[in-house]
């Protein structure tokens, strides 16, 4: 992303000191902007997101160290994907474009039939009832909020479903510790997703 901003804006570094995870692109790039005392145009909008699309999928394409699936998730997404009682959608802070790239990297894209993007809202807090709404279409029945879990890697991710009804589940995958994830007060929490189940347990299901 701040590769992008530079290729459009000129500004090196236009996203140093800005908090990321569990945002929405679209609210961080907001806080770029007013960072540099620029307003959201959308010409410059739609340039920043096509040289950022570009070059997220370049960037994907070079190896690096760190750059694999976390431990657990393709066996776990792999069962739940072929159960009846389940239904798999993807809510992210990521733009659609960028998490379309990001998931086909990965070979992960697959699993997700409906999802909620940053394209659909700013403010991470709304992607739940616009996720609820979205199931309902695709099963054709409503799906109590009890019934969905929220699952997650950062507080933002726990935060965004407290407000909704549904469960919350974190996970110590990513930048922040079993620790910092416990403060946020999931209702489940696992270090990663290696024991199926476990996982199953929390959702209340019989295991594979």
């Amino acid at each position: 992303m701040s590769l992008g901003f530079q290729e459009v804006t000129g500004i090196a570094g236009g996203f140093e000191t800005v908090s990321m995870m569990g945002r929405t692109d679209t609210g961080i790039l907001r806080e770029v902007l007013d960072k540099h005392g620029m307003a959201w145009e959308e010409d410059l909008v739609r340039r920043f997101k096509q040289s950022y699309f570009r070059i997220l999928a370049e960037e994907l394409g070079r190896s690096r160290d760190g750059q694999k699936i976390c431990p657990g998730v393709v066996p776990l997404l792999s069962g739940l994907e072929k159960r009846d009682d389940v239904l798999l959608g993807l809510l992210t802070g990521n733009w659609m474009k960028s998490s379309s790239i990001k998931l086909r990297h990965f070979s992960l894209d697959r699993f997700f039939p409906i999802g909620v993007f940053a394209d659909d809202s700013a403010k991470r807090e709304d992607l739940v009832p616009i996720m609820l709404e979205r199931m309902q279409k695709k099963r054709g029945i409503t799906v109590p909020a009890k019934d969905v879990f929220v699952i997650g890697d950062t507080p933002l991710d726990v935060q965004c479903g407290k407000p909704h009804g549904v469960k919350t589940m974190a996970v110590a995958t990513g930048i922040h510790s079993l620790e910092e994830l416990k403060q946020a007060e999931p209702d489940h929490l696992f270090e990663n997703f290696l024991d199926q189940g476990a996982f199953f347990s929390a959702i209340g299901i019989a295991g594979p």
